[in-house]
Parts: C-alpha cells; sequence; structure tokens
C-alpha cells in the first residue's frame, strides 16, 4: 500500500505504508543509531514523536520480549528506509514489520531518509502528517501540522502507582526513582548495583518521599518540554534542600536545573543516538555517549554559586552535566544506562552509590 509523509515546511515523500495503514500527526525527530530500534521504539521520551532512521537498513535482527524499555512502544511513528521482512538472530522472536502492527505503530518506508534527515537537521524538528490516503487537502493537511503540540507527556508516560524492584543479590540501598518516563535499563543498573527500586508517580509529593525512608533519588527521563512541569519543578526544589543524595538523567537533569534557578530552551534538531561525544570536565576524558532529548539546560543560565557545568557535548558545546554545591547532587543530559548504546558511562551509577555511602 502507498503511503506519503508530508512536513510542515510543505515537503512530500512517497514510500509504502508499514505497520497501521491509518494516519498520524506527530513531531518528525532523526536517530542517528545503526542499532536498538526496539529500545527505541519503547522509550517513553519519544511520546508524541515520529522517528526517522537515518541508518538505511532497519528490523535486521528482528524483535524479541526482552529489549522493550517500557511496556509498550511510545513512538507514534516510524520512517525507515528499507525495512527487513524477516528477522536473523539467535534472540529474534518476531519481525519488526510485525511488532509495528501489533503496537498500532503509523509508517513508511521506501523513502530518501537521507534527504529526510538533511531536513530536519538543517530547518530543525516540525510536524509531519503520514498517511495512506490517495487524495487529500494540502491546505487542511497544514493547519492540522500547524496546530500540532506535543504537551503533557509526562502524565501520559508515568505510572500510576508505585511500584518496587528487589536488588539482585544482596540489599544495600533503597532508591526512590521518580519516573517520569523512564527506560527499564535505569531500573536494572540500580538493581545489578545491589539497589532496591521504589519506582514513583511524577506527581509524588516531595514530604512522601523525604519520609519514606530512602537511601537516595533518582530522577529519570522523560519526554517534552521540561518548563511546563511546574507542579513536579514545585517539589523538586524541597527534595534538593533535603540531604538525599539526588543522581538525574536527561528530563530530570533539566528539571532540577529549572528547580535550583537555571532555563532550559528547545535545541533546533535535538540530539537522539548513541554516537554522542562528551567531554568529562574533571577527567579530562571524551566519552561516547546515547542521548535522546530536544531540550538543553542553557550554559549562561547557570549559576556558579549553585553548579557547575561538569560535562559538556564535544559536537556543539551544550551543558550534558551539572555537579551541584550542595553535596551527593549531580546531573546528567546524556542517557549513562544506555540500551542500546555504548556503556561508557555506567561508571556514573557508581558515583551515585558512592553518594549515598559506598558499599556497606
Amino acid at each position: 500500500m502507498k503511503a506519503t509523509l508530508i512536513l510542515a515546511n510543505g515537503a512530500v515523500f512517497h514510500g509504502r505504508s508499514i505497520g497501521n495503514p491509518g494516519e498520524r500527526v506527530c513531531e518528525m525527530v532523526f536517530n542517528t543509531s545503526m542499532t536498538g530500534y526496539q529500545e527505541i521504539l519503547t522509550d517513553p521520551s519519544y511520546a508524541g514523536q515520529g522517528v526517522v532512521m537515518s541508518y538505511p537498513l532497519i528490523g535486521n535482527y528482528g524483535v524479541n520480549d526482552e529489549d522493550g524499555e517500557s511496556g509498550k512502544p511510545w513512538v507514534e511513528a516510524f520512517v525507515v528506509r528499507h525495512l527487513s521482512p524477516r528477522g536473523s538472530n539467535f534472540r529474534c522472536q518476531g519481525s519488526l514489520g510485525d511488532y509495528l502492527k501489533e503496537h498500532d505503530i503509523v509508517g513508511i518506508e521506501g523513502v530518501d531518509t537521507r534527504a529526510l534527515t538533511r531536513i530536519l537537521r538543517s530547518q530543525g524538528s516540525m510536524n509531519g502528517l503520514i498517511t495512506c490516503a490517495e487524495h487529500f487537502n494540502v491546505n487542511e493537511v497544514m493547519e492540522r501540522l500547524a496546530s500540532y503540540r506535543v504537551t503533557n507527556v509526562v502524565q501520559r508516560v508515568t505510572r500510576t502507582q508505585p511500584e518496587e524492584f528487589a536488588a539482585y543479590g544482596q540489599q544495600r540501598w533503597h532508591v526512590a526513582l521518580l519516573d517520569f518516563g523512564v527506560k527499564q535499563n535505569m531500573i536494572e543498573c540500580l538493581r545489578h548495583r545491589g539497589c532496591k527500586v521504589t519506582a514513583l508517580p511524577a506527581s509524588t509529593p516531595a514530604q512522601q518521599i523525604l519520609a519514606g525512608g530512602y537511601d537516595g533519588v533518582m530522577l529519570s527521563n522523560g519526554p517534552g518540554d521540561p518548563a511546563e512541569n511546574g507542579a513536579i519543578i514545585d517539589q523538586l526544589k524541597l527534595l534538593y534542600h533535603s540531604d538525599l543524595p539526588m543522581f538525574g538523567v536527561c528530563l530530570g537533569h533539566q528539571l532540577l536545573a529549572l528547580a535550583t534557578g537555571a532555563r532550559t530552551g528547545r535545541l533546533d534538531y535535538g540530539h537522539r543516538g548513541g554516537n554522542h561525544p562528551v567531554r568529562d570536565i574533571a577527567e579530562g576524558r571524551v566519552f561516547i555517549t546515547s542521548q535522546n532529548h530536544g531540550y538543553m539546560v542553557l550554559a549562561d543560565s547557570v549559576d556558579p554559586a549553585v553548579a557547575e557545568i561538569s560535562h559538556v557535548n564535544v559536537n556543539d558545546n551544550t551543558v550534558e552535566g551539572l555537579r551541584y554545591k550542595r553535596p551527593n547532587c549531580f546531573t546528567t543530559q546524556f542517557h549513562p544506562e544506555a540500551n542500546a548504546g555504548p556503556r561508557d558511562t555506567e561508571y556514573l551509577f557508581d558515583r551515585f552509590i558512592a553518594s549515598m555511602g559506598g558499599d556497606r
């Protein structure tokens, strides 16, 4: 079945329908990863967005029941150059094409994803419509694209009830994890280090956490504009002024920065992929990182009396990490839990464990 992708700038791409042969409006972004498409599809940080995979062959190792980063996919639409009709891997349990249909994801293949990525990179992320209709009103489509906004997505992706995850082996620590759209491997990285993890809804009051007897607080990744989460930011102000060790990642990094007086801004086309170089200023080393975000903490808004910039992006010098003057509190913009992606920066979980007192 034929399918068409129309961008907000008027560009039109024709291809073949994959997944659900329906119609979907979403914010189109691109990801440069060569692998990890199942982790990308199930990352809650993509809620409200359609993903363009810049690597031309997607689906070649299939899908399985183990690689999902949450209970279901969150991507609205999926755009690829070529979708492999079957997977070839000893862990394969099904094809990506069937997976897209099963989870009602609208997609298109056969488009020039290189040209599409160049548009999104030069003109910025923009809204797009994927449709299987042979005839459509261009003016009506442009109106729909102009009115679409990704809003209130943290409330959509966060869990509604607390959930506990036991430590692997002997339990040494109990961590409260505020779920803004957490990837499962963030929880796994803590469990493997002897932490019992209690994942909490994003709206959990600070006083409930402070009274819970936790050894530390993890602020997870998540989708959308951090500045629209005013109620969450107010609660983080209270947590920041406690003595609980804190570690924030991606959206958690941005929210804590807003809670302490910094500002955030939108990146033109975001950082999404598994090959982003980041310099750890204190160590004088560059690490390759996994990233997925469309907003950043503005460097000139960080009060040096509150925090210092600990990591910067080598490509564009944007803020990638903050070390707060308040004891035992630091955040990163990139994903140290990776999956899929390099695991170079998992040492930050060890740093978080050390901030809670080290190995008991």
